[in-house]
């Protein structure tokens, strides 16, 4: 996979960042390393330098969201919000890709996370890939939360949307 196609520079996250230090919100917008193959534990070691507590949002969009529920399930921290954007947590590829992905996403999701979490916001879309479905499911089924499903948004890249605004998701971070 090319890691230049796996940046979110590119993507709907820097408008939502402009969108929200707009409105004087803090935004941190950490680049994880070789997000194309994703590794738990690197991630982590970026994470941990930031700032999370009961006033933070997390907004993860598909692994993203499955570091960010390891994440908390494993700190035990308390957020104000979790927003989980087409969340993944199927493995795929072949190879090494899915050696890889084998090991980022098997895990226990942490139903405890209910209780730490002030609000639970999962976004999916009609036309989503089945794998992200089933995912969906999968984070529902152990953190409840509202799910918000939008027409023709895809996996909610700028490929799918069309776009690189996503004022459904302003509104709810914003609320």
């Amino acid at each position: 996979m090319n890691p230049e196609t796996r940046t979110h520079d590119k993507h709907w996250i820097p408008w939502i960042k402009r969108e929200l230090e707009n409105n004087g919100i803090n935004v941190e917008v950490p680049l994880m390393p070789e997000p194309w193959m994703a590794d738990y534990n690197e991630w982590k070691k970026v994470f941990d330098k930031l700032i999370v507590n009961v006033d933070t949002i997390l907004i993860g969009h598909s692994c993203g969201c499955a570091f960010l529920v390891r994440w908390l399930g494993e700190t035990k921290r308390k957020v104000k919000k979790l927003i989980l954007v087409a969340p993944w947590k199927i493995p795929y590829g072949t190879g090494v890709y899915f050696d890889s992905s084998k090991k980022f996403y098997d895990y226990n999701i942490d139903e405890s996370i209910v209780k730490r979490a002030g609000e639970i916001i999962m976004f999916t879309a009609d036309d989503e890939e089945e794998d992200g479905k089933k995912s969906l499911r999968i984070y529902h089924e152990n953190l409840k939360g509202k799910v918000i499903e939008l027409k023709n948004h895809g996996h909610y890249t700028f490929d799918d949307m069309g776009t690189e605004e996503f004022p459904e998701l302003l509104e709810i971070v914003l609320k």
